[in-house]
């Protein structure tokens, strides 16, 4: 190997951190130089490299990055950790189990200067990237409206956080990402019917800085799988399914009428649809070289612990609107009793 290649570690054996173990031991420029899981390899997933049970003993391989896969109630503790030992890290989303624990996350990276990201994985899926690009080129004209849809059967793999925190999040990261807005307001309601103690559907309604509509449906109780972005505007609507990486723009129809009542109603009209040719590579693929790149010290996108906090305060948000049935600000500091906000009936 070349003296260029980076040392990774990987911290958790799960579902997720067994694609990033496939992704990190074929990467180019990167060796998989250990894996860390209190319960073993079961399955091979560390395709060869050394396993451990505890953190200190993958550190003392001798690591340039590590990427985070472990439970969402870990990420501060394993974070801190692998900061405090300058080593950099890619967390999975969500950044931390609440926003405070995610500023500490900041904070320490920071004070280190070292390079930190968070596995916000459909930044990198093709439609969404597609769809950000033609946005940013203004092919849609003003935007008015983004809805999202991401609904599935509930993940036996979860446990320590509710459809907000694990599910949400990714909806509230792209919505952000790609309109280039933050949230300024929302009203969410929550249920949880399957016994757990958290929520398992949310629906949240909201308004970004720049006045554009948000809507998501997020919930663990379907049998329906479904990752759906839409995004309309002036010109028409693009619509994104990050499930096969598709994109289509269904353009808004010019026609002239002679109704005379309707000859005034600037609407929208049914128009010609496209269905885009995108190269599709895998999204976790490419965010693992956009990280290596950065680690590097090469210009790259990668999401930043800073934009993962962000999230992580919105999907607060999102729990203490249901709890208090309340519609709330997010750009000001909002009144934890919530006196001065207006309350739904």
């Amino acid at each position: 190997m070349s003296k260029q290649t980076l040392r990774a570690g990987l911290i958790g054996l799960g579902a997720m951190g067994r694609n990033h173990a496939r992704v990190l031991a074929s990467l180019d420029g990167v060796e998989l130089a250990g894996v860390m899981d209190p319960a073993g390899d079961r399955t091979g997933a560390a395709r060869g490299a050394p396993v451990v049970a505890t953190l200190p003993e993958l550190l003392a391989l001798g690591l340039d990055y590590a990427v985070v896969a472990c439970p969402t109630v870990l990420h501060e503790e394993i974070g801190l950790a692998l900061a405090a030992d300058r080593v950099c890290a890619l967390i999975e989303k969500p950044l931390a189990h609440s926003a405070a624990a995610a500023r500490r996350l900041v904070d320490a990276f920071d004070g280190a200067g070292l390079i930190a990201g968070v596995g916000h994985i459909e930044r990198f899926n093709p439609a969404l990237q597609s769809l950000r690009s033609r946005l940013e080129e203004g092919e849609l004209g003003e935007i008015f409206q983004v809805v999202t849809r991401r609904q599935g059967p509930f993940p036996q793999r979860i446990a320590d956080v509710g459809v907000v925190k694990d599910l949400a999040t990714h909806d509230i990261d792209l919505t952000s990402w790609v309109t280039g807005c933050r949230y300024d307001s929302l009203s969410a309601y929550t249920v949880s019917k399957s016994g757990r103690p958290h929520e398992d559907m949310v629906a949240v309604v909201g308004e970004l800085t720049d006045g554009t509509m948000v809507s998501h449906l997020v919930n663990w109780l379907s049998p329906l799988k479904e990752r759906f972005t839409a995004v309309t505007g002036e010109r028409g609507c693009f619509i994104a399914d990050t499930l096969t990486a598709d994109l289509t723009f269904h353009a808004n129809g010019a026609f002239a009428t002679e109704w005379e009542a309707l000859s005034a109603f600037r609407g929208a009209a049914e128009g010609d649809m496209v269905r885009y040719a995108i190269p599709k590579r895998e999204p976790l693929l490419v965010e693992h070289e956009r990280f290596r790149d950065a680690v590097e010290g090469k210009a790259t996108d990668i999401v930043t612990l800073a934009q993962g906090l962000r999230t992580v305060e919105v999907a607060e948000v999102v729990l203490d609107s249901a709890r208090h049935k309340a519609s709330l600000p997010l750009q000001n500091p909002y009144p934890r009793n919530l006196a001065s906000v207006s309350q739904r009936s």
